[in-house]
């Protein structure tokens, strides 16, 4: 099993603004109160700056000057303010534009707005915000006259529990920016409210929430990609490097946002009014109006199941039957969207069951039935043999309760598994059900022999078959893990849905890429080189097998695979590769070969869609410079 790296960040908040007017020359004091932000060090309260109580007053200069130059500098400890001077009145912002960080008294003011030169956004003098959403809101501070000196009053309380109200509205700034970052699709503002959150002690799982309710609500289509990648994401946070966890939730919240834009939003539908509907007559109705792709009506079922106190592993137990009523669902998509609801439902809580789950049953009631295809038919009836064997399932399992706790040969399975006979591989998984083998070691088996396919993936193959092996490998990591929370007869048809896909593609490995070596010393440095230059797909793979068998740290390896992902503009089949492969990794006993051999795949699979433009790392590396108060418009 993988341990978890790092400890959380810090804390944070943010502030609002307030601006001075001098009618007729006399000064006059700017309102009271502003919102809570960071709190200074003791030591900001030196020359210039003078504290009274949670204040810090910055004295920027006289008031001749500021009338005589339009504008004054100053800082409040590290910060960088600057106060205009326009139409009679005195105005403070933070002088680094909130976009990029340049500076904003090198830009222009006009009719009550400033605008910086870089990229022209333009802000409100008086409260900061922008015009120009790409570009964030600035801060803004209120401005004091004292006798012939200007002053800029930071009103910072600590953030140590002093002042609860002040750090709870700090952080519902922060969840309205994260939201309106998602509507609008800016993944800076996302970014920087993100690291905001967590500065500020907000667990991930609750900013999940908020990508999670964003994305089932403004998504009429139901759970997709970006909801998937988000819960994956969170997942795998863990176990990443610490400065890499909140990249990972941006990179899931960016795709939630992308994957709701321009869509009609979802309206919920409500429980039956009915009572005391027997259990097994709403499984029943569920799966009827799935079969007949009666979407409405499947969704009041599960809501009424879930109403009238059905368990979440009954709910999954309904849910994957009718997941798998069908051959391998919209091409093993279905299967692994289920898992991942489920899985943000134990994340989220019960309470999140209604609007997550139901968002499962559009895409299920739609989805392709591979029996329909012709490669499950033709030139071997795929889809007979699937209900032959279903049909033999409830024996087999009986038979297999007679022997359970006996049958230990999960390698031997997957092995069986990536034969050429399809009725040979049937015959591996009924014989196994029926020696006793456990619903988890049939997912595990599956979900093996279908990375296999990836880690023997041959580079003369086309581009575009590594998607038709990761497909095989997903859906086997989502069917082990619904094995484990709630295993039926029912969802072990998915054991014989994954074998046969893994079947169809053996094609793809052929010829098959040699399994890697452990040869010689290795440094997890080197894998950078094959994220950096395309076609070092083997390469990536011996390194990642070399390490594990050298004795390297599996943790070091995993965060080294997941800082590669992140780097990427990576797209969504990425993101559930390198997540089942981390699970299905964490599967295995420690030191276990097949779990090498699982992420030596995933790093080939990494260096064949390496590199990209790494746009979105980059915005999130501006966000961290921007809270730290990098110069980023200067050389380093």
């Amino acid at each position: 099993m993988l341990a978890h790296r790092g400890e959380p960040r810090c804390r944070d908040t943010v502030v609002l603004s307030r601006n001075v007017e001098q009618p007729g020359g006399a000064p006059r004091l700017s309102p009271p109160g502003t919102v809570p932000c960071r709190r200074w060090p003791p030591a900001v309260c030196s020359a210039g700056r003078r504290a009274y109580g949670d204040n810090v007053r910055v004295d920027i200069g006289t008031v001749e000057d500021l009338q005589a130059r339009g504008c004054l500098t100053g800082k409040a400890g590290s910060q960088p303010v600057c106060v205009f001077w326009h139409e009679g009145r005195a105005y403070a912002l933070d002088d680094r534009c909130p976009h990029m960080g340049f500076p904003l008294h090198r830009g222009s003011v006009e009719n009550g707005l400033v605008t910086c030169h870089w990229h022209h956004a333009r802000f409100d003098l008086s409260s900061g915000s922008t015009m120009n959403l790409f570009a964030d809101d600035v801060r803004a501070y209120p401005v004091e006259f004292d006798n012939d000196r200007v002053v800029v009053v930071v009103d910072d309380p600590p953030l140590n529990g002093e002042n609860p109200g002040r750090q709870a509205a700090a952080v519902e700034y922060h969840r309205r920016r994260l939201a309106e970052g998602l509507e609008q699709g800016l993944t800076l503002v996302t970014a920087k409210a993100t690291l905001a959150l967590l500065d500020a002690g907000v667990r991930v799982d609750e900013i999940v929430r908020t990508g999670v309710d964003f994305g089932t609500t403004y998504r009429d289509a139901g759970w997709g990609a970006g909801l998937t990648v988000l819960v994956a994401m969170a997942n795998v946070a863990p176990y990443l490097d610490p400065e890499d966890r909140a990249l990972a939730v941006v990179h899931g919240l960016a795709f939630v946002s992308r994957d709701t834009r321009g869509r009609p939003p979802s309206f919920p539908l409500r429980p039956l009014g009915s009572v005391g509907v027997a259990p097994e007559r709403l499984v029943a109705w569920y799966r009827r109006f799935i079969e007949n792709r009666n979407a409405d009506g499947a969704e009041r079922a599960l809501l009424t199941a879930i109403d009238s106190g059905f368990s979440t592993a009954e709910v999954a137990a309904m849910m994957g039957a009718a997941a798998t009523d069908h051959v391998f669902l919209d091409g093993g998509h279905t299967i692994d969207f289920t898992n991942k609801a489920f899985e943000a439902v134990a994340m989220l809580g019960d309470a999140s069951a209604p609007g997550v789950l139901s968002s499962l049953v559009p895409g299920t009631a739609r989805a392709g039935r591979s029996e329909e295809q012709g490669q499950w038919r033709h030139p071997h009836d795929l889809a007979a043999l699937v209900d032959d064997a279903a049909a033999r399932l409830p024996d087999l399992v009986a038979e297999g309760g007679l022997h359970a706790g006996t049958w230990d040969d999960v390698s031997g399975l997957a092995w069986s598994i990536l034969g050429d006979d399809p009725v040979a591989i049937v015959d591996a998984v009924c014989t196994a059900i029926a020696a006793g083998a456990a619903p988890e070691q049939l997912g595990r088996a599956v979900a093996f022999a279908a990375g296999l396919r990836i880690t023997r993936f041959h580079t003369q193959n086309d581009h575009g078959d590594w998607d038709a092996v990761h497909h095989g490998f997903t859906a086997g990591n989502a069917l082990h893990q619904a094995l484990v929370r709630a295993p039926s007869t029912e969802l072990l048809r998915g054991v014989i849905h994954g074998a046969l896909r893994v079947h169809l593609d053996r094609f793809l490995n052929v010829p098959a890429a040699r399994l890697p070596k452990a040869d010689g010393d290795v440094d997890l440095a080197d894998l950078q080189a094959c994220w950096d230059r395309q076609g070092q797909v083997d390469e990536a793979g011996a390194i990642a097998y070399g390490w594990l068998r050298a004795g390297g740290d599996p943790v070091a390896l995993v965060a080294a695979l997941g800082k590669a992902l992140l780097a990427e503009d990576a797209g969504f089949h990425w993101y559930q590769t390198y997540e089942a492969a981390v699970r299905q990794f964490s599967a295995w006993p420690a030191g276990a070969d097949e779990g090498a051999l699982l992420l030596a795949g995933c790093a080939r699979f990494l260096a064949a869609h390496t590199p990209t433009r790494r746009e979105l790392a980059q915005v999130v590396r501006i966000a961290t410079r921007l809270r730290r108060g990098d110069v980023l418009f200067e050389d380093a």
